[in-house]
C-alpha cells in the first residue's frame, strides 16, 4: 500500500509517560508496543504483524486476510498522536482495489463526506461502518483524523 501521512499532533492519545521518558532505543520498543496492544484493543483482524518506530514514522510489516483489515490497522495507527507517517507493507491474502483516504476539515461531518465522495449524504453509514473500530459514533469525527472512504 506504501507510505501514509498522517497530522501527528491530532489523534488518539496512547502514549503515555512511559513511552515519553523513556531512553531512545527503550522509547520506540515501549511505543511499537503501545500501538500493537492498540491494535489488538480495538480488534483488528490480522494474520501476523510486526510494527518497528523511528522518530514520528511506524512502520507495518506482516498479513492479512482482507484489504480492509490492512487499511484499518494503517488508519487506526496513523491516528494516534505523535504518528507522523505509517509505512504499510503488509501482504494481504486476498486483494482489493484500495479505499480512497480523507483527511476531515473543520465543518466536515460524514454526511458532508459522504456528499463529497459519493453524492448521497445519506450513504454516511457506509463511511462510518468502513471505520469501525475506530470510530464508535457518525458524530464523533475531528479535525486532522484520516478517514477510509470505501468504493461503492
Amino acid at each position: 500500500m506504501g507510505l501514509f501521512s498522517f497530522i501527528k499532533e491530532k489523534g488518539a492519545k496512547i502514549f503515555g509517560k512511559k513511552e515519553q521518558e523513556a531512553p531512545v532505543e527503550e522509547k520506540k520498543s515501549l511505543q511499537a508496543q503501545a500501538l500493537l496492544d492498540y491494535v489488538k484493543q480495538l480488534g483488528l483482524p490480522y494474520n501476523k504483524i510486526k510494527l518497528s518506530v523511528t522518530d514520528d514514522d511506524v512502520k507495518v510489516e506482516g498479513e492479512v486476510a482482507a484489504q480492509a483489515d490492512a487499511e484499518k490497522i494503517v488508519l487506526a495507527i496513523g491516528n494516534v498522536e505523535g504518528v507522523d507517517q505509517v509505512d504499510n507493507l503488509m501482504t494481504v491474502a486476498t486483494p482489493a482495489p484500495q479505499a480512497q483516504f480523507y483527511t476531515v476539515v473543520s465543518g466536515d461531518t460524514l454526511s458532508k463526506i459522504s456528499k463529497t465522495f459519493y453524492g448521497d449524504a445519506n450513504k454516511y453509514n457506509t463511511i462510518f461502518e468502513a471505520n469501525k473500530p475506530m470510530l464508535s459514533h457518525p458524530d464523533k469525527i475531528y479535525p486532522g483524523q484520516v478517514l477510509r472512504i470505501p468504493n461503492l
